[in-house]
C-alpha cells in the first residue's frame, strides 16, 4: 500500500511527462486503509493494501459481524474505523412490486447509516421521506463518498446530502425533482456515483442544460452546469471520471448519446463522440489505459477511443457490436465495470460470461460463467477488484472469488460464499452491490444485512 507521501507524487511525476495517466479526481488524503468512495481511494478499482490473504483457509474468512439493514445496491464507504452505507425502509404493509420492472409510487423512506467497524453496530442514521417511483425499486444505488468529516450521499429518488461524518447532522440537501424541474425520476433511479473534485461535487442530473451539475462541496452552491439529456433515462447512469489527456484534466462523462470530455473547473466541452445506448443503458464507469479510454454498453456493444497527447480531443479506434444482446462479439456491459490489464481487457457480457478482449483489436481470447452466474443468464454479473498479480470477484450469487485473470486463461484460487442474494431479477435472486476493501476486510451487503469478512493473510 502506498503511503501519502510517495506513491501520488509519482503518479503527478508520470502524468506531466506523458498527459495521458489516469487520475483521481484530487490527491488521495484518507487513512491508507479506507474506502472511501466508489470503486476506492483514487476511483480506479484496485486495492492496494498489503497482508492479504492468498486464498482461503480451509473453513472460509472469519466473519467479524453482521448488521441488518434495509434494501439497495449502493455499496459502502469504509473511512477512519467507521462505515457508512444506504438503505430503503418499507412501512409497515407496503411490499415492492412482484415485477421489478413496474413503476408506480410506494410509500418508503431512505437512510444514510454510520456504522463502527469493530462491531457493526449502529452509531447514528438520518432517515428521510422518499416515496419510491423507480423500476427495481430495491432502494438506493450510489456509494457515499467520504472526505475532510463530510459524508455525501445520493439517493434513488435523487436526493444529495451533505452530512457530518461523526454525527449525520444534515449541512445541506439538494433535490433534484424540486431543484431542476425534473418530472420523473430516470427509470432505474439516479445511479451514477457523484465525484468530488476540489470544492466540486459533480452529479449527473438530467434536463436541458443540466446533465451534469457542479455543487459546491460545503454549500451546496451550484458552481456550473453543462450538457443536454432528456427522457426517461435523463444522463443515464454511468459514474463520472477524471483523467488527464491532451495537456489538461478533464472530466468524462457518458450519457445515453454521447462521451464527453469537459473542463471539470467550467463545465465548458473540450470534445464529444457520439455513442448511443438503447433504452439509456449508459451503466458502466469508462475505463482509462494510458491514451486508451474503453468504453461499453449492454446493447451496444464496445467502443475504444484514443484520447490525444497534445490537444483535449478522442477519435475512434474501434467499435465492436453483435447481432443482438445475446450474439455479441466483444464485450457488452452491464452492471459490472471492466478492468485493463496490459493489452488486454476483463469484463462481464451481456448474458454473464467473463470474457478477455484484446484491447487492440476488441476480438475476443476467451469466456466463462464460472465466476459470475455460473450460466447463462440475463445481466448474470461480478464486480472485479484488482489486487496485487490477481483479483477479488464478487459475484451476483454472494460468492467473493480469487482468481488471476491473464490473456491465457481464468484461473480460480479460492471461493467463500458470503452473502445469500435476495435481489429479483429475470427470475433469479441476486447480489447487485459492489462491495468495499479496507482495514484487511470485505465489507458486502445484500437487502437484509452488512457483513464484514476479514481478508487478512494472518
Amino acid at each position: 500500500m502506498y503511503r501519502p507521501f510517495s506513491w501520488p507524487s509519482l503518479f503527478v511525476i508520470l502524468s506531466l511527462i506523458t498527459l495521458q495517466l489516469a487520475l483521481p479526481a484530487e490527491p488521495h488524503r484518507a487513512h491508507a486503509d479506507d474506502w472511501p468512495q466508489w470503486m476506492g481511494p483514487e476511483r480506479d478499482g484496485v486495492w492496494r493494501e498489503t497482508g492479504i490473504l492468498k486464498t482461503f483457509p480451509a473453513d472460509g474468512p472469519r466473519v467479524r459481524w453482521r448488521t441488518k439493514i434495509g434494501g439497495g445496491y449502493a455499496g459502502p464507504a469504509v473511512v477512519e474505523g467507521r462505515v457508512y452505507v444506504t438503505d430503503k425502509q418499507l412501512p409497515t404493509g407496503e411490499t415492492d412490486p412482484a415485477n421489478p420492472f413496474e413503476r408506480g409510487r410506494r410509500a418508503a423512506t431512505e437512510r444514510v447509516l454510520c456504522l463502527d467497524d469493530k462491531d457493526g453496530s449502529i452509531l447514528w442514521k438520518h432517515e428521510y421521506d422518499c416515496p419510491y417511483t423507480v423500476s427495481y425499486p430495491a432502494g438506493p444505488r450510489t456509494t457515499p463518498i467520504v472526505r475532510d468529516g463530510f459524508v455525501y450521499t445520493l439517493g434513488s429518488e435523487g436526493h444529495l446530502l451533505c452530512l457530518k461524518a461523526d454525527s449525520g447532522k444534515v449541512v445541506w440537501s439538494r433535490f433534484f425533482q424540486k431543484d431542476y424541474g425534473r418530472e420523473q425520476t430516470p427509470v432505474w433511479g439516479y445511479s451514477a456515483n457523484p465525484l468530488l473534485d476540489g470544492e466540486r461535487l459533480i452529479c449527473l442530473v438530467g434536463g436541458t442544460g443540466t446533465a451534469v451539475v457542479a455543487f459546491h462541496k460545503e454549500t451546496g452552491k451550484e458552481i456550473w452546469r453543462a450538457l443536454d439529456s432528456a427522457g426517461e433515462h435523463a444522463s443515464g447512469y454511468s459514474s463520472p471520471i477524471i483523467v488527464e489527456a491532451g495537456g489538461r484534466r478533464q472530466l468524462l462523462v457518458w450519457h445515453p448519446s454521447a462521451i464527453h470530455g469537459l473542463d471539470p473547473e467550467t463545465g465548458s466541452i473540450l470534445w464529444q463522440q457520439p455513442f448511443s445506448s438503447k433504452s439509456g443503458l449508459s451503466v458502466a464507469t469508462p475505463r482509462v489505459a494510458g491514451n486508451l479510454l474503453f468504453i461499453s454498453a449492454f446493447y451496444d456493444g464496445s467502443l475504444l477511443l484514443k484520447l490525444d497527447g497534445q490537444q483535449p480531443t478522442a477519435s475512434q479506434v474501434w467499435r465492436r457490436g453483435g447481432q443482438n444482446e445475446r450474439l455479441t462479439e466483444s464485450l457488452h456491459c452491464l452492471i459490472s465495470t471492466p478492468v485493463i490489464e496490459g493489452d488486454h481487457i476483463y469484463g462481464v457480457c451481456s448474458y454473464g460470461e467473463l470474457r478477455c478482449l484484446d484491447l487492440k483489436t476488441g476480438d475476443r481470447v476467451w469466456s466463462t460463467f464460472e465466476p459470475t452466474s455460473g450460466e447463462s443468464a440475463r445481466w448474470g454479473t461480478a464486480f472485479l477488484i484488482k489486487h496485487e498479480d490477481r483479483h477479488f470477484l464478487f459475484s451476483e450469487k454472494g460468492d467473493l472469488i480469487i482468481a488471476r485473470l491473464t490473456p491465457q486463461k481464468y484461473e480460480e484460487f479460492g471461493r467463500a460464499h458470503l452473502l445469500e442474494p435476495t435481489g429479483p431479477a429475470q427470475r433469479r435472486e441476486v447480489v447487485w452491490s459492489h462491495p468495499a476493501f479496507a482495514a484487511k476486510n470485505i465489507y458486502a451487503r445484500n437487502d437484509r444485512e452488512i457483513i464484514s469478512v476479514s481478508l487478512a493473510k494472518d
